[in-house]
C-alpha cells in the first residue's frame, strides 16, 4: 500500500472534531436530546472524541453508544467465511432521541444502510443524523452525510486510510493507492 498524500494530520483532526461537535450542537439546538453512536471500529473512537468535545462545549453529557453492523451487512457472507462480530453497546433507550451515527469514512453507503437497519431494530428515534470524518465519494446507495469533516474525491484505485491513536499510534488521514492495483 503506497501512501499518496497525508490529507489530515493530528492538529487537523482535532480541529475537525471540534468543528463537527459545534455543527451537531447547532443543528440540534443544543445537546439535550441527542445520543452519539459510533460504528466499530474507528467510528467508535471518533464518536468518543466528538462526545467529549460536545460535553466541553455544551456542558451536558449526551448518551454514548457503540454499534457493530457486521451481521446487518449485505455482503458479510461473501467477504468473510466466519464473520468477526463485535459487541453493540447501546445501553439507553433510542426512542424519541436524535441519534448521531458516527463513522470514519463514507464510501459506497452500504455500511450506513446496515447501521440504519440495526438502529431501527432498537427502537424509533426522532431522527438519525450521520456524521463522517471523510466522504470519499463513489456511492452505491442514496446516502448523504449530515456532517462531513472533509470531502476527499478519490479515484476507484485509491483508498482513504484513517489512523487514530487509540489503535494506530497516530492521528492522521492518508490517501493511499489501493492494494488491488
Amino acid at each position: 500500500m503506497r501512501i499518496k498524500a497525508k490529507i489530515i494530520d493530528e492538529i487537523g483532526l482535532t480541529r475537525t472534531v471540534t468543528r463537527l461537535a459545534h455543527e451537531i450542537i447547532e443543528k440540534n439546538k443544543g445537546s439535550e436530546n441527542i445520543a452519539i453512536i459510533g460504528m466499530r471500529t474507528r467510528g467508535e473512537f471518533l464518536a468518543k472524541r466528538i462526545h467529549k468535545k460536545i460535553s466541553e462545549i455544551d456542558g451536558s453529557q449526551p448518551e454514548l453508544g457503540v454499534l457493530d453492523v457486521t451481521l446487518y451487512r449485505d455482503d458479510f457472507r461473501m467477504r468473510l467465511k466466519q464473520p468477526e462480530v463485535s459487541v453493540t453497546d447501546i445501553a439507553f433507550d433510542v426512542n424519541e432521541k436524535n441519534l448521531i451515527l458516527v463513522d470514519d469514512v463514507l464510501y459506497t453507503g452500504r455500511t450506513v444502510r446496515a447501521a440504519l437497519d440495526a438502529l431501527m431494530d432498537l427502537g424509533r428515534p426522532n431522527s438519525i443524523q450521520f456524521c463522517v470524518l471523510v466522504d470519499r465519494g463513489h456511492r452505491e446507495m442514496p446516502i448523504v452525510a449530515d456532517f462531513v469533516g472533509k470531502n476527499i474525491p478519490t479515484s476507484i484505485n485509491e483508498e482513504v486510510k484513517v489512523k487514530m491513536k487509540e489503535i494506530d499510534s497516530e492521528d492522521a488521514v492518508y490517501l493511499v493507492e489501493s492494494p488491488n492495483n
